[in-house]
């Protein structure tokens, strides 16, 4: 009996496991993708104009923005 009568038997469940083990790990990623587009949004927002000259005020005052 053994291996062989337990492949076939078992084989769509094993099946089903596998996919939906591979879904949540594309989920996974899809989510860490989202959070890493999001945080690098928030990034650019705190970035300093260009066009604006840096002062010595801008580099010290920690309540600028």
């Amino acid at each position: 009996m053994g291996i062989h009568y337990d492949y076939k038997s078992t084989r769509g469940e094993k099946a089903m496991r596998k996919e939906a083990k591979r879904k949540a790990r594309l989920e996974q990623k899809k989510a860490k993708r989202n959070l890493k587009s999001k945080s690098e949004e928030s990034e650019e927002k705190k970035m300093h104009d260009i066009q604006k000259t840096i002062t010595l005020e801008d580099l010290t005052n920690p309540d600028k923005n």
